[in-house]
């Protein structure tokens, strides 16, 4: 059965929470667009992504989502006026206001702030970070949600949240252990040190790495050859992808065969 599709945010909306939307036939573009303050994030923000992204996953029109920053930052992470009770102004949601809660109130929360970065692992869409300058904390994990990752020459990453007593809890470790194996990811986290680009190429963070001038036409041309291939095909190959690291052998050849099963009778018109 076809999901519903989800109404999607409105212009106002999304600009209320930091965000801007562009959709070009099969591909929308989102925009972090706070660049008075590096594209920082916000309770707000995660939850309309939330929002958004479910809007985008439900429509069939789209295909490749491509998340990208305003400006020379990707993301600064969090915004530490966050951090602040009294910082963010009357009726803001912020992050200090979790201490009020309990425990199961304030995983709650999280939980909901998370969502904001898993609908980019949905089967139903391909996701493109176009990585340039900071992607510090939840910068970072927001590109690490993505499948794939373009950074500019001039990128940084860092998971910033072991410096101020935190741990990564949008949603970040388990794509930044498979892409980089344990060790690494450990030794990333815990020592909240900035990896550049060239780095990030070389211990498998970014698909490529190009001048900071061609990281527009290097993500359009992905994205085209993204586009390309049979949309239900392009599906159902990123939700074996997706199961591959941890499903036994025999299960993921089942599914492969119930997949190509899909495939032959839609092809052939049954």
């Amino acid at each position: 059965m076809t999901p519903t599709a989800v109404p999607r945010p409105d212009a106002q909306e999304l600009a209320a929470a930091g965000l801007a939307l562009s959709v070009e036939g099969p591909v929308a573009t989102v925009t972090l667009d706070r660049q008075e303050v590096r594209n920082a994030q916000t309770p707000a923000m995660w939850r309309m992504l939330a929002t958004l992204g479910e809007s985008l996953v439900t429509d069939d029109a789209v295909r490749v989502v491509v998340l990208r920053g305003a400006g020379s930052t990707f993301s600064a992470g969090l915004d530490r006026a966050m951090l602040d009770p009294a910082g963010a102004g009357d009726g803001v949601e912020t992050v200090a206001s979790l201490l009020a809660l309990d425990d199961a109130s304030m995983s709650a929360v999280i939980d909901d702030y998370q969502r904001g970065f898993t609908w980019l692992r949905d089967p139903r869409i391909l996701s493109v970070a176009a990585v340039q300058g900071y992607a510090v904390g939840a910068g970072f994990q927001l590109a690490l949600s993505c499948d794939l990752r373009v950074l500019a020459e001039d990128a940084q990453l860092c998971m910033k949240e072991s410096a101020l007593g935190l741990v990564p809890d949008l949603t970040g470790t388990k794509p930044l252990v498979e892409a980089v194996g344990y060790a690494r990811a450990l030794e990333i986290c815990v020592s909240a040190r900035m990896v550049g680009a060239a780095e990030a190429l070389r211990i498998g963070l970014a698909l490529e790495v190009v001048p900071t001038e061609a990281l527009d036409e290097t993500v359009a041309g992905l994205v085209q050859a993204l586009t390309s291939a049979a949309p239900d095909a392009v599906r159902e190959t990123k939700a074996l992808m997706l199961s591959a690291a941890t499903t036994p052998l025999e299960d993921q050849r089942r599914l492969e065969r119930e997949a190509q099963a899909r495939r032959f009778r839609a092809l052939a018109g049954g």
